[in-house]
This record gives structure tokens, C-alpha cells and sequence, in this order.
């Protein structure tokens, strides 16, 4: 079995490719293999498959995607080939051997290519690589960003792999192959210097200088053209090498210690007396002698972040430019800066100017006027010329500045007004700020351009991992060492203190690591080390908020699921929901939390890990599982509105300061939809806690989304939720559990244990008394016994649910009971007493403006028993209303239900379509 991104997105097995089907399914399975073997968060699956905003049913489209990949790979037998599509808790994860993925073994024979001396094996080896390609990569996957971006890097690396093999051509002679391997690239990359670069070369080596000439003229004129540049310098280079018919480096010129230098120098080829100098573009001279630099050295063991330098850049570019790199804390900003500051060092031949503003430190900030001294004297002022006031001291520094070609690095910003003073303005200077937080005020009154950092990837993670223990330790844990990448969070500063740990004990594994990092109430204090660490840089970093934000912050770290909303947090912190939401969009600021979508946030794990660890009070849990149920039960009342009480609250409920309204029923489904893993993850948390009360009931709050995913697979939660009302000892949350587990037991076809269940929830509602219970689960118990192939019995069964239901005066529960003894009497071939039945119920209410369940299927009732009795047209009447009431609701079950019984007695072409339609729909739901 074989899985392939380096072309169309496919799974081949030794039988053919697999039929993935739509683009979507493919591109989730891009998004899965791009990261083998690490968890994909839903989040992460919407951004790949939805370039825009993705629709309220996203979550659901993409378990349906998920279910049918797992059909595929099972019918595939990919376990056999160690193969596997599992859930983790709010992500998927594709465990599978990394061989059997073909851009990891491009990777691999491209980094053994590359450690070869003999520069034939080299050939070899590329070759080799570059023949798994058979297309763009992902070529037929969705264009989202990030799927675009991982093509890119994938196309990058293919690129730079083919200049290799060109250069390894050269080495052993071989300049025409040199040059048939670069000269379509070329041609497909025009913009890309480094081709042409080695192009040139490759056709000077062979003997061909006039056409090397004719190669530099063309990318010249397209880069004018095209994006408004000059050629760079190895570019320039490689055009002075053709003109002097040489094959060595051409010197390098430099324009001097002027700071503003011709853009062009004269460039002499020692070739023939009669050759003149002539004048080559280059680009911006080196820095000259004794131009300032005050940046910190480059940053060692620095790995990856190719797209970050590559926007850092882009934001660089254009007159007078301000670049705000900003990131959570630890994720390596400083780094990033540094490296491509020194990189670029050419860039700036004026000078290099660094303070750190101490924005997040415990030392405090240096005073502005001592920061424009520091630059001041790096400039050349003398001490007794530099203005006593900052306002003197900035308005020479930015007179200095006018006509230099500069850099500045602001680093560890607190906020805007701390770094405008320290602004250049000159056109050709660059300022780079780096902050923790977004300094919303700079982009607006500075025009600054923003460059976000986010954690690292698997591969760039086990990179830096490699970079302080070595390439053969990390080697020979592959696993381990992306499993402890992924414990890290992906944090630079986490995972150097991890590598610093390792690197003190040589003898430790990696999977030992792995195995201490992954006790959560261990993990932050195994990366710290001495006064450096995770939960040093997040302390610092919340010190700097407001008190009202960091006791918001601390409240989110007793949160059970991933991610909060405005009302959870406004529970949590038992506040308002405005309040809740300020605070959140200020920790969204400070890279505390992260939006994920419109009105929801989460929190990273070692961020939450750190706020678990803080004081937030003893009701916190308790004020957001009330929340739930406050809100789970205002979404029952939207989607089936009309229906009793799931229950009483508990005693000591803590009522939230206000509950989320619904509109409509699309509305409520759509938030059940989007919190149902954390619902789940509610149930766990109550029941740890021993809130046995809070956790059967969030679960009996689910029983709109179980009623309309039944097939969902609730018996585990619907288990957990009756030891809770055993251990609460409520015979009311006992036979109500029950009596939902029941239902969907028999429509999972486990009918015979469904009687059991059922029959338990009748006895309990019994002695407790519990009339509209006994009702219920009788009525359910019918179900089963109908199931069982008895339904006489099943009729009579909901005859005493009908008469338990009217003693209790309970007209919901008795138009429920007449709806399912319609249904009993319908099978039973009884046409007229169901049919008198389900219009008895009918009469009830009318409620056909509403989303109404028990009326589709009354309606379906009706319909079929008047076929029974010969009455056509009227039956075909009623089935159709109710497969219309039952599409515009969205209850695509009862849909197919109903059209496939008009099907059943009407050829009509427009049933079909609306059949097939329905049907489709119901079977992409997960």
C-alpha cells in the first residue's frame, strides 16, 4: 500500500488506486498524510478543505469524509499494512509506517543524496528521488491556504533537488545533462534566480556563453516586468562570469563606503587586453567598514520557518516599511529576526541598530532617552551632542536616519506607544518590532505589516531536536522524537529545554521523555530549566494584562473541553458574557488564546496546562457544567420545542448571568453541532469530579442531536451517563437514561437488549412513582417488541402508554404514545384504527410550522394507512407532506422514509430525484 502527495492525491494497493471519490475526501486526506501520525485538529481539516468560510455543517461533512476513508482503507485491508484512521479526541489521526508515503521517502533519499561524497552516487540518488514525482504536488487536492502552502513547500524542495542534481551533474563533467535537467525548470520558473543562476553556469561549462548572455537578458527584462526588480547579486555574478568566459568567482565588487553607492560598478574580466570594463547592475553594496551593528549574535541551531522568512521579507520590502513579528511567548520571534538580520546582512550596508525594549521582563524597560543614546552613539554622535530631552534625542536620530539605509530591531515590545519614538522613517529603512501581542495601534497609525508566528511543525520540531542532539540520535527514535515535538507543543523554548534534558543524560531515550512529558501534572515543570522556561515566559506575559484579564485567564484552565465561547467563559468566571469576551479578545492579543472561528477560542496545551495550574476558585467547574445545561436545555426548547422538561435542576444549581438564545431550530442544532466533543469531554470532567447530578443530565440534554444521529455510536456516553444517575441515586435520571439508551439500542438492531434496558426503565419509573417515565419507557419498550417481530403486543404495550399518559394529564407524552400505536397498528395491516390513531394525534396541535418530528411521522402514518384502505391519492397526499416537512427541516431520515414509501406506489420521476437527493444527504452525515 502506498499513499502519494507528489502528484494527484491516491492510495495505491496491489489491486489499483482506490477510489477516493470527491475533491473534499482527497484533500482530508492530504491534510492527514502531511502530518502521519500526528493528531489533525478538526479546525486544522476545515481550514484545508474550505477556502472560505466554511459552512455551519462542516464538522459533520467531515466525518462523513472520515467514515468513508475508514470503509476505504478496511476494505483495503490497511491494517495488515500498519494502517490506521483513528479519533483522538478533537482530531484524526493516520498511523501509519512513514515509508509508505511517497513525500517522506523523497525526503529521505533527497537527505542521503545530499550526505554523499561521490557526486555520482548523488546522481543516482536524486534521480532516484525525483522519479516519484508524477505532477504538481496535491495537484487535484482543494487550493485552501494551507494545502496551497504545503504544495509549495513540497514544490520548493523538488526545486532545490533538481539544482542539486544539476550541480552533481557538474561535478562529474557532465554540463549538457546540467543543463537539459535545469533548462526546463528554468523555463517553468522564470522567476526563480537560483535556476538561472545554475543555468548559466551549466551553459558556460558546456560552451555555450552566448546563449548563457541571452539566459540574463531574458530574466532581467521578465523581473522588471514582472515584479519591478533588479537581478540579485549570484545573478549579477553569474552574468560578469559569462562576459570574462571564466568559470571561477568573480570578485566580489562593493560600492564603498558611501552609504548611498550606484546601484552599478564596473566589473573587469581579466580575459584579453581588448576587453573593456563593463558596467553589471548589482544590487545594494555590503555594509561598509565601520558601520554599526548592534545586534546579538545569530541564533544557534536556528531550523525551518522558511514561510515566516519568506513573509518577513515580503513585509520588508517598499519605502520605509515597519514589520511587526509578533507570537506567544516561546515560539522563537527573537529567532527568527536574528537569523534572517544576519542573513540579510548585505541588505543594510548603513548599519544595524538592536534594543531590547524588555516589554515582558522582570528587569524592567529601559528609558527611551537610553535607547536613543545607544543609537545615537552607534551613529557616530558624539556624547556631548546627544539632546538632554528624547523628543531632542529621537528628532536627530530620525535625521540621521533620512538617508541612510538602516535596520532597526525592536525587540519584546510592550505595546505601540513604547516603540513609535524609536521609529527611523527614513524611506530606506527597516524596522522590525517583535511583541507578544498584536499592537493593533502600530498597524494603524504606522502602516506596520504584520508577520505571525506560530509554533513549529512535526518536521521543523524534530529538526531543532536534531539540531542540539544529532541527526543519529534523533534518527533512531523518529516516533518518539514527534511525539515529544507534539507534547511540546511545537514551542521552540519548550523543546530546547527538552534537548537541554536529553543532552545532560546521553544515556536517556527520547521515549523515555516522551513517557515523563506525558503526565500533564509533571510536563511544565520538566521544561523549565534554572530561570528559563515555559511557565516563565506565560507568568511574564500575564503579568502584563490587567487583573480582570488574567482572572479570566485563569478561570479557562478549569474549562473540560477544548474550546470555550463567550457564555462558557462568562461561566467559568462567573462574569457577564461582554465582559467574558473582552477579556478573551485581549488574550487573543497576547497570544493567550486563539480564535479558531468566529466566537470560539482555544488555548494551546501547554498554555492550559499553566492556567490549570492557577487560583481560580472551587465553583469554577461547577459554573460552566450549569452553563451547559442551561444551554443545552434552551436548545431542546428550539429544536423540538413543545416537549416536557428533560428534568429538574439540581439543588445546588449555579444559574449563569444569561444563556445563549436560539432563534430557530437550525440555530440550536448547528451549536449542538459545534459542542458536542466538548459536551462529552463535560460528562468526563462532572464525573471525575463526582458531580454525578451535572454529568447524567448533559448527556439527557443531547437527546435531540441523538434522536436526529442516532447511529452515532451513544451507547458508551449513554452508559456513562446512567452509572452517573445510579451513583446519584435519581430513579427519575435513571429510567430516563435508560429509556434513550433503549431506543438506541434498537436502532442499532440490538433489540433483544434494548427489552432488558427498557424493561429496567419501566420497573424504576414504577416505584418511583414516576407516571409520564413509566409512559416513556413503555412506549419505547413497544418499539422494541415491534422490532422483535410482535406487533400486536407492541399496540397493546402502547395502549397503556397512552392511558398512563392521560391520568398524568400529559398531552405530549399521550401524542406520542397515539403516534407510535399508529405506527404499530400501520404494520400490524389494522388500516383504519391506525389510521383513525394518527389523526387523533394530529388534532392535538397543530404545529406545522414547526421542525415537529412526531407530526412527520403521524403524517407518514396517516399516508400509509389510507393507501391501506385504497384512498390514493389522499395517501400520496400525505406522504408527500410529510417528506416536505421532513426535507425543509433537515430530517433527512424521515425524508427517505417517506419517499421511499410514495416510490413504492408512484413512478413519479420527481419522488426519484428527491429520493436519491435525500438519500445522499443522509448517507454523507456521519
Amino acid at each position: 500500500m502506498e499513499f502519494r502527495l507528489l502528484g494527484a492525491v491516491s492510495v495505491v494497493t496491489e489491486t489499483g488506486v482506490l477510489p477516493l471519490g470527491p475533491v473534499k475526501r482527497r484533500s482530508l486526506l492530504a491534510a492527514l498524510l502531511l502530518r502521519p501520525n500526528y493528531p489533525v485538529l478538526v479546525d486544522q481539516l476545515t481550514a484545508a478543505l474550505w477556502e472560505e468560510k466554511p459552512p455551519p455543517s462542516a464538522r459533520g461533512v467531515i466525518q462523513g469524509h472520515v467514515s468513508k476513508l475508514r470503509t476505504l482503507l478496511a476494505g483495503a485491508d490497511a491494517g495488515a499494512h500498519g494502517v490506521e484512521l483513528i479519533t483522538q479526541g478533537a482530531a484524526y489521526v493516520l498511523r501509519m509506517p512513514q515509508e509508505r508515503l511517497d513525500a517522506h521517502r523523497f525526503e529521505e533519499m533527497v537527505a542521503r543524496a545530499r550526505s554523499r561524497s561521490d557526486p555520482a552516487e548523488a546522481v543516482t540518488m536524486y534521480r532516484e528521488a525525483l522519479s516519484l514525482w508524477r505532477g504538481p504536488a496535491l495537484a487535484d487536492a482543494r487550493p485552501s491556504p494551507p494545502l496551497r502552502a504545503a504544495a509549495h513547500a513540497l514544490e520548493e524542495l523538488r526545486l532545490a533537488s533538481v539544482e542539486q542534481l544539476a550541480a552533481s551533474y557538474v561535478q562529474v563533467g557532465e554540463h549538457t545533462r546540467a543543463v537539459a535537467v535545469l533548462h526546463a525548470e528554468a523555463f517553468a520558473h522564470p522567476l526563480r534566480e537560483s535556476l538561472s543562476v545554475a543555468l548559466m553556469g551549466a551553459l558556460q561549462r558546456a560552451g555555450r556563453r552566448s546563449e548563457a548572455l541571452d539566459w540574463f537578458h531574458r530574466t532581467r527584462r521578465l523581473l522588471a516586468d514582472e515584479l519591478g526588480v533588479d537581478p540579485g547579486r549570484e545573478l549579477v555574478d553569474a552574468y560578469a562570469l559569462a562576459l570574462c568566459g571564466g568559470e571561477g568567482e568573480v570578485a566580489k565588487a562593493t560600492a564603498g563606503d558611501m552609504p548611498n553607492a550606484a546601484a552599478t560598478v564596473p566589473v573587469t574580466c581579466p580575459a584579453t587586453a581588448t576587453d573593456a570594463p563593463l558596467p553589471v547592475p548589482l544590487p545594494a553594496a555590503v555594509p561598509h567598514a565601520g558601520a554599526p551593528d548592534l545586534l546579538p549574535r545569530a541564533p544557534r541551531g536556528f531550523h525551518g520557518r522558511a514561510a515566516e522568512l519568506a513573509a518577513l521579507s515580503r513585509a520588508a520590502a517598499g519605502e520605509g516599511p515597519v514589520c511587526l513579528v509578533t507570537g506567544p511567548a516561546g515560539v522563537g520571534k527573537t529567532a527568527l529576526v536574528l537569523h534572517w538580520a544576519h542573513d540579510g546582512r548585505a541588505g543594510f550596508p548603513d548599519g544595524r541598530l538592536y534594543a531590547d525594549m524588555r516589554g515582558f521582563g522582570d528587569t524592567g524597560e529601559p528609558a527611551l532617552i537610553e535607547v536613543l543614546r545607544e543609537f545615537l552613539l552607534a551613529l557616530g554622535v558624539a556624547q556631548r551632542r546627544i539632546p538632554e530631552s528624547a523628543n531632542g534625542a529621537a528628532a536627530l536620530f530620525r535625521s540621521l536616519a533620512a538617508d541612510r539605509r538602516l535596520l532597526v530591531v525592536l525587540d519584546n515590545a510592550r505595546d505601540s506607544e513604547q516603540v513609535r519614538p524609536l521609529l527611523p522613517g527614513g524611506p530606506r529603512c527597516v524596522t522590525v518590532v517583535t511583541s507578544r501581542y498584536r499592537l493593533p495601534g502600530l498597524i494603524v497609525t504606522d502602516a506596520a505589516r504584520p508577520v505571525p508566528v506560530d509554533v513549529l511543525t512535526p518536521e521543523d520540531g524534530t529538526a531543532l531536536l536534531a539540531g542540539v542532539l544529532g541527526e543519529e540520535r534523533v534518527r533512531a527514535e523518529p516516533v518518539a522524537a514527534r511525539r515529544l515535538a507534539g507534547l511540546c507543543d511545537g514551542l521552540p523554548l519548550a523543546l530546547r529545554v527538552a534537548a537541554a534534558r536529553l543532552a545532560q543524560r546521553p544515556g536517556w531515550s527520547l521515549g523515555a521523555m516522551t513517557a515523563e512529558l506525558s503526565d500533564e501534572t509533571r510536563r511544565l515543570s520538566l521544561l523549565d530549566v534554572e530561570d528559563t522556561g515555559v511557565r516563565a515566559a506565560l507568568r511574564l506575559t500575564l503579568q502584563q494584562l490587567p487583573w480582570h484579564v488574567s482572572r479570566q485567564f485563569a478561570h479557562l484552565g478549569r474549562h473540560p473541553g477544548t474550546h470555550v465561547d463567550r457564555y462558557a467563559a462568562a461561566a467559568l468566571a462567573d462574569t457577564d458574557p461582554a465582559a467574558a469576551e473582552r477579556a478573551l479578545e485581549r488574550l487573543a492579543v497576547a497570544h493567550l488564546v486563539t480564535e479558531t472561528a468566529p466566537g470560539r477560542w482555544t488555548l494551546h496545551d501547554l498554555v492550559r496546562l499553566y492556567a490549570r495550574g492557577l487560583d481560580s476558585g472551587p465553583d469554577a467547574l461547577r459554573r460552566v457544567l450549569d452553563h451547559y445545561i442551561a444551554t443545552a436545555l434552551a436548545a431542546v426548547a428550539a429544536a423540538e420545542p413543545g416537549n416536557e422538561e428533560c428534568f429538574p435542576m439540581p439543588a445546588d444549581f449555579l444559574p449563569p448571568a444569561a444563556v445563549r438564545e436560539f432563534g430557530d431550530r437550525s440555530a440550536a442544532v448547528a451549536w449542538y453541532a459545534a459542542e458536542r466533543d466538548d459536551l462529552t469531554l463535560a460528562v468526563a470532567a462532572a464525573r471525575a469530579a463526582g458531580l454525578h447530578g451535572r454529568a447524567w443530565r448533559i448527556v439527557l440534554t443531547l437527546w435531540p442531536l441523538i434522536v436526529w444521529r442516532v447511529r452515532d455510536g451513544w451507547v458508551p456516553l449513554l452508559e456513562t451517563a446512567l452509572e452517573a444517575a445510579g451513583a446519584d441515586a435519581d430513579q427519575h435520571g435513571q429510567s430516563r437514561v435508560l429509556n434513550v439508551l433503549g431506543w438506541v439500542l434498537i436502532e442499532e438492531g440490538r433489540a433483544a437488549e434494548a427489552l432488558t434496558r427498557l424493561g429496567a426503565a419501566s420497573a424504576i419509573a414504577a416505584r418511583a412513582g414516576d407516571v409520564v417515565a413509566e409512559a416513556n419507557a413503555l412506549i419505547v419498550l413497544a418499539m422494541a417488541q415491534a422490532a422483535l417481530g410482535d406487533p400486536d403486543e407492541a399496540a397493546e404495550v402502547c395502549e397503556r402508554a397512552v392511558d398512563l399518559a392521560r391520568k398524568a394529564g400529559d398531552r405530549t407524552i399521550e401524542r406520542l404514545a397515539l403516534q407510535h400505536l399508529a405506527r404499530h397498528r400501520v404494520d400490524a395491516g389494522q388500516w383504519r384504527p391506525a389510521l383513525d390513531t394518527a389523526t387523533k394525534a394530529l388534532a392535538f396541535n397543530d404545529r406545522s410550522g414547526t421542525a415537529d418530528v412526531p407530526r412527520i411521522l403521524l403524517l407518514m402514518a396517516r399516508g400509509e394507512a389510507l393507501l391501506g384502505l385504497g384512498d390514493e391519492a389522499e395517501g400520496i397526499r400525505q406522504l408527500d407532506l410529510a417528506a416536505r416537512e421532513a426535507e425543509s427541516s433537515g430530517y433527512e431520515d424521515g425524508a427517505v422514509r417517506a419517499l421511499g414509501a410514495l416510490l413504492r406506489v408512484s413512478a413519479d420521476e420527481g419522488f426519484r430525484a428527491r429520493y436519491d437527493t435525500a438519500l445522499e444527504r443522509l448517507t454523507a452525515r456521519p
